[in-house]
C-alpha cells in the first residue's frame, strides 16, 4: 500500500511543498510580529517619534495600543524554541 500510495501522490508533491514553505513563512511572519523584543523597539520608537513631534499624540495613542494589544498576546503565547 505505501508504493501505491506514494506514486498516486506523486503529482501532489508539489503542492504538499509549497503548503509546507506558506506554513513556514507564516510561522515566521508570527514570530516577529509577536517578539516581545521588536515590539518594546516599536513602543520606543513610538515615544522618540511622539517627543520629536513627527507623529500626533493620537497617532501615538493608536500605535501604542495596537503594540501593547501584540505585546499581550505575545505573552499568552507558548514560548517556541529554534
Amino acid at each position: 500500500m505505501g508504493l501505491f500510495s506514494s506514486i498516486l501522490g506523486l503529482p501532489f508533491a508539489p503542492v504538499r511543498g509549497t503548503i509546507w514553505v506558506a506554513e513556514k513563512v507564516k510561522e515566521e511572519a508570527e514570530r516577529q510580529y509577536y517578539d516581545p523584543g521588536l515590539i518594546r523597539r516599536k513602543l520606543e520608537e513610538v515615544a522618540d517619534a511622539k517627543e520629536a513631534g513627527t507623529i500626533t499624540e493620537e497617532e501615538a495613542a493608536d500605535l501604542e495600543k495596537e503594540l501593547v494589544g501584540r505585546l499581550i498576546e505575545a505573552n499568552r503565547r507558548p514560548r517556541q524554541k529554534g
